[in-house]
């Protein structure tokens, strides 16, 4: 049975803890506004830039002009893993949902006898992922410096990844990140962006552009040359948003549940303390009591 004492200091400690979570509940909320505004700005820019690729895809028709990107190795055996977690944690669930994700499609890639190599975007994916799968790690991207994330630090990533597809090191590239749907829900998402999207699995367009014929100047495999490594800039940007504001998202939650917690922790050790020196008053009453009566 714990002492007055130890009760009082723990439930100081528990209070000071309790008014640390709020803190941090109030900045995730004031951050998250912010962060989904820009994830939900960049949906509709991403998505048609892929829908303009698919059809710039279409007339070349996957025919010699079709830049590598776009057209592949013509192999499947070494995938590259882009996986894009948070810096930081206290985050419930965010960051162990992508890593899960990425290690399920890990397994069944080497179940399959592929070769796998990793790219880790951010601390928290790295800790996780490197307990098992130390060795496929090839880099990891530190953005814990970056206040502000921009197109600049998105472009960064994806020179990299282009660098290593023209030096041959992979031939298929997937994105993992977690897209924003609500401060409760966060779904793990897989894309891939090397070899590029075809027409067939992109989006189909509106019924205004769905029969339309365009001209292309320059000729279309000139201008997939310059919009592929554009579109994979893009693609990583957006996935670096969708996590900024799943991550404030999630934080928020966890540390509203947190406090939450802290509360009940409290009344149940204050419940135990009154109840403690309760007992305590009544004993020395009963002593004072019986030594009087002694008398």
């Amino acid at each position: 049975m714990p002492s007055l004492k130890d009760l009082r200091n723990r439930i100081a400690s528990v209070k000071a803890t309790q008014k640390i979570t709020k803190a941090m509940q109030m900045v995730a909320a004031a951050k998250l506004r912010r962060a989904q505004e820009a994830a939900e700005a960049a949906r509709p820019y991403s998505e048609r830039m892929g829908s303009v690729l698919a059809n710039i895809t279409q007339a070349v028709g996957g025919g010699g002009d079709a830049p590598a990107l776009m057209a592949g190795t013509g192999k499947d055996d070494v995938h590259l893993l882009v996986v894009c977690t948070a810096e930081r944690g206290l985050c419930g669930g965010f960051n162990s949902q992508i890593a899960r994700h990425a290690r399920d499609h890990i397994r069944r890639l080497l179940a399959d006898g592929k070769q796998v190599k990793i790219i880790c975007v951010g601390k928290k994916g790295f800790d996780i992922l490197r307990r098992d799968y130390a060795a496929m790690i090839i880099e990891r991207v530190d953005l814990r410096e970056v206040k502000t994330l921009g197109f600049v630090n998105a472009d960064a990533i994806a020179r990299k990844v282009i660098h290593l597809f023209n030096e041959g090191a992979f031939d298929v590239c997937t994105l993992f990140y977690s897209q924003f749907k609500s401060v409760i829900s966060q779904v793990p998402t897989a894309q891939q962006i090397i070899p590029a999207a075809s027409a067939s699995s992109a989006r189909s367009e509106s019924t205004d552009g769905a029969n339309a014929v365009y001209e292309y100047e320059p000729e279309p495999g000139e201008i997939l040359s310059d919009l592929i490594p554009r579109n994979i800039a893009v693609q990583v940007f957006r996935a670096l948003l969708e996590n900024a504001a799943g991550e404030m998202g999630a934080k928020m939650s966890a540390m509203d549940n947190a406090t939450r917690n802290a509360g009940e922790m409290i009344n149940k050790l204050s419940i135990t303390y009154n109840r403690q020196r309760q007992a305590q008053i009544t004993k020395e009453l009963i002593e004072i009591i019986s030594g009087a009566e002694a008398l």
